[in-house]
C-alpha cells in the first residue's frame, strides 16, 4: 500500500478546523486533526508546502517510523506547530491502518481497557444563580462530573464564563477564539479571583452535595505562591483536580504548590512533547496529563507520554473543548478507552455546522463516552459541507492587568 494524495482542508462551520485527508493507492482514506486554536493557518501551510511532498509514496502502515521522520527530518523540532501538523499526519496513519484492518481503532490499541470513558462538561455562571442553573443543565445533559467556572466582582471578563459579552455575540465558553480582525482585550486581577472563588466552591458543594466530581481552570493565570494558597483553600471541597494552576513551562515551579496543597493538579494542556513533562512526573508533582492528541504528535506520541505518566500512578485528562474537531475527538477517545491509567476526558459538545461537516459515531450516554465500533476513527468528512464554510480569521483574547501590564490569559 502506498499514499498517493494528502489534501489539507480548512473550514469554519462554528469555528476555523484543519484536516488532512490521506489516500492510499488501494481506496482507503485516513483523516488527522490540525488545528491549533487562532493560529490554524499556520498548521495548514506546514502540512501544504512542507509535509504532504514528503508523504508522497510512502507506506502508509509505517506509522512510527514516519513519526520519526517527521520529528527528526526537519532538524527544527518540537513546538506546537510542528506537533500539530505531526498530530495530523499520526492519526490520519493510525485511521487507515484501523480501516485496513477492518477494526475500530481501539482494538489496535490493545482492546478495551473499560465500557466507557467518564466525560466533563463546563458549567459556568456570572453570579451563584446563573452557575447553579448551568450545572443543573449540564446535569440533565447526562454529564456527571461538571468543571466550575465562574466571573470575578470587579473584572469585566473571565475565561469560560458563557453568558458574559463577546465582540461576536458567541457563546463565551463554547469558542472563545472570537472572529474578529484583532484578539479581544480582557482584564484581570488575581487577588480579587483569590478572594472570590473560594466561596462559589463553598455554595456549589452546599447546593450540590459531597459526591459530584468539581473541576476548575486556573488558565495559567497564578504565580506559584499563588497557586499554593488556591489550592489549600479549595481543599475543603474536594475537587476533582485545579487545573493549570500556574505557567508550568517553569516545571520546577509545581515543586512549590505541590509543597503546599493536596488539591490534584492537572497540566499540560498548551505542552506538545513528552519533553514539557519529565520533571513534572518524574518527581510526580501532578496528577492528570491535559495534552491534547492533536498537539502533542498523534496517538503514537501520547501512548507513550502516558505510558511513562502510568509508572507515577498519574493519569489521562485529555484536552477536548470545541478547538479539537471530532477527528481528533474521536482519537483521544480510542486512547482513552485503551490504555489503563485514564482519568477523565474533556468534552464539550460540538455545534450543528460542524456535526454537518464531520460525521461521527462516537456517543455519549449517562456521563460516558465511547468511540464506537465503525473501523479507523469511526469520524468522515463531508467536503461538500465543509466547502461551505470557508475560513475566517478568529484569536484568543488576551489579558492586562489594572496597570495595562500584558498578563496571561
Amino acid at each position: 500500500m502506498k499514499i498517493i494524495a494528502a489534501d489539507v482542508i480548512v473550514t469554519s462551520p462554528d469555528r476555523n478546523f484543519v484536516t488532512l485527508k490521506i489516500t492510499t493507492d488501494e481506496g482507503i482514506t485516513g483523516l488527522g486533526d490540525g488545528t491549533l486554536n487562532g493560529r490554524e493557518l499556520s498548521v495548514a501551510s506546514y502540512l501544504a508546502d512542507h509535509v504532504v511532498p514528503l508523504l508522497i509514496g510512502r507506506d502508509p502502515h509505517r506509522i512510527e517510523d514516519t513519526w520519526q521522520f517527521l520529528y527528526r527530518s526537519a532538524y527544527w523540532r518540537r513546538g506546537p506547530v510542528t506537533m500539530a501538523a505531526i498530530a495530523a499526519v499520526d492519526v490520519a496513519l493510525w485511521d487507515i491502518k484501523a480501516k485496513a484492518a477492518g477494526m475500530p481503532l481501539y482494538q489496535l490499541l490493545g482492546g478495551a481497557s473499560r465500557n466507557g470513558i467518564m466525560a466533563y462538561g463546563h458549567a459556568s455562571g456570572r453570579d451563584l444563580p446563573e452557575l447553579f442553573d448551568s450545572i443543573r443543565r449540564h446535569l440533565e445533559m447526562g454529564y456527571r462530573s461538571i468543571r466550575v467556572q465562574t466571573s470575578v466582582p470587579g473584572i469585566n471578563a473571565v475565561y469560560g464564563v458563557a453568558a458574559q459579552p463577546s465582540v461576536d455575540g458567541r457563546r463565551y465558553d463554547y469558542e472563545p477564539a472570537q472572529r474578529a480582525a484583532l484578539p479581544a482585550e480582557e482584564d484581570w486581577d488575581t487577588r480579587a479571583y483569590l478572594r472570590h472563588l473560594p466561596g462559589v466552591f463553598e455554595a456549589v458543594r452546599s447546593e450540590f452535595g459531597p459526591e459530584l466530581p468539581l473541576l476548575h481552570d486556573g488558565h495559567h493565570r497564578m504565580t506559584p505562591i499563588q497557586a499554593a494558597r488556591l489550592g489549600k483553600a479549595l481543599e475543603p471541597y474536594d475537587l476533582f483536580w485545579l487545573e493549570d494552576c500556574t505557567p508550568a513551562e517553569n516545571q520546577e515551579a509545581l515543586r512549590l504548590v505541590r509543597r503546599h496543597t493536596t488539591t490534584p493538579l492537572a497540566i499540560g494542556e498548551v505542552f506538545n512533547t513528552v519533553w514539557d513533562y519529565q520533571t513534572l512526573i518524574r518527581e510526580q508533582l501532578i496528577d492528570y496529563v491535559r495534552s491534547a492528541v492533536t498537539h502533542t504528535g498523534g496517538i503514537t506520541a501520547m501512548r507513550k507520554l502516558l505510558d511513562f505518566a502510568a509508572q507515577y500512578q498519574i493519569k489521562s485528562g485529555i484536552h477536548g473543548p470545541t478547538d479539537i474537531s471530532p477527528v481528533g475527538m474521536a482519537a483521544a477517545l480510542h486512547l482513552d478507552l485503551a490504555i489503563h491509567n485514564f482519568g477523565i476526558q474533556e468534552y464539550m459538545r460540538h455545534g450543528q455546522a460542524t456535526n454537518e461537516v464531520f460525521r461521527q459515531s462516537f456517543t455519549f450516554s449517562d456521563g460516558y463516552l465511547h468511540p464506537g465500533e465503525l473501523p479507523g476513527i469511526g469520524v468522515d468528512l463531508d467536503e461538500e459541507a465543509a466547502a461551505r464554510f470557508p475560513y475566517q480569521a478568529a484569536y484568543l483574547p488576551f489579558n492586562r492587568l489594572k496597570d495595562g501590564t500584558v498578563h496571561d490569559w
